[in-house]
């Protein structure tokens, strides 16, 4: 049990935290810490790095188990470590991070019911410093304990160049107008569908149908409307910001028209949309 003056104070920092910031210290839903039984998905691995002003490659040294009493918010079958490690590199982050790391994290217990052991294994820890207690981090969500191998590296540097670049595409909050205007001739049309972003950036989305031709659609990341643009590629950044944010039919209030015709062509040309995109596949819920 975790008894040692540095821990406790650990503990009564993250006690002082706003219930959110506990809740994601010491939730014990579905979504596991470790995710060894299946890997990370883009989606989960983009999710947890666009929310972590760090990323660290560390190696645990020590552990300790949380006493039940101070674990507000531990699920069944889980337990509360207080860990000690030693970072090996700095994947992403502009916070400076020592050589040694304190953090809290829930775990799983083994099918025997015992505390796994992590000491001497790798991790990758997506996280964020904690104010005033340098070598102190907390972890941005209860899976954001990773187990490191190469191949995940390899994965995550790529999400984390194109989360830090400056034209990185913003995070897409809703759908704010969807107008879908008919052509002259029989099955041509197009909709354009105006996206609202975190950033305030513009976001549009236009499909367009031909008669005789398969429909095209793609999305613009500026102010300017291009037909000509090209759907985002699976397993890039465009394409998590819109298969992972858009919901999955068009809200009735951002429909411009009234009529039943155009309405029901910007409601058609979204399913087109949302289909051709895929679903956002996670592992960790």
């Amino acid at each position: 049990m975790i008894r040692s003056a540095s821990a406790a104070a650990l503990l009564a920092a993250l006690a002082a935290m706003p219930p959110i910031a506990l809740a994601q210290a010491g939730s014990g839903d579905a979504r596991t810490v470790t995710a060894e039984a299946a890997g990370p998905t883009y989606a989960d691995l983009v999710a947890l790095a666009d929310g972590a002003p760090l990323v660290i490659h560390a190696q645990v040294r020590r552990q300790a188990v949380v006493e039940p009493e101070r674990a507000p918010g531990l699920a069944p079958g889980h337990a509360r470590l207080y860990v000690q490690a030693e970072t090996r590199s700095l994947l992403s982050g502009v916070v400076p991070v020592g050589e040694s790391l304190r953090y809290l994290v829930d775990v799983p217990l083994t099918a025997r019911g015992k505390v796994p052991k992590f000491a001497k294994r790798d991790v990758v820890l997506f996280a964020r410093p904690v104010a005033g207690r340098p070598g102190e981090v907390q972890l941005v969500a209860p899976d954001a304990q990773l187990p490191y191998t190469p191949a995940l590296e390899t994965r995550l540097r790529p999400i984390l160049a194109e989360l830090l670049a400056p034209t990185a595409p913003s995070a897409i909050t809703g759908v704010a107008e969807a107008l879908a205007v008919e052509g002259t001739l029989a099955g041509e049309s197009e909709t354009q569908l105006f996206l609202t972003t975190a950033a305030g950036t513009p976001v549009s989305v236009t499909v367009v149908r031909r008669p005789g031709q398969e429909p095209r659609w793609g999305v613009s990341w500026s102010e300017i409307v291009d037909q000509a643009a090209s759907p985002p590629a699976r397993g890039t950044l465009g394409w998590y910001r819109l298969a992972c944010a858009l919901p999955p039919e068009l809200p009735a209030s951002a429909v411009v028209a009234d009529e039943g015709e155009a309405r029901a062509l910007a409601m058609r040309d979204y399913a087109f949309v949302i289909d051709a995109l895929g679903p956002c596949e996670r592992s960790t819920g």
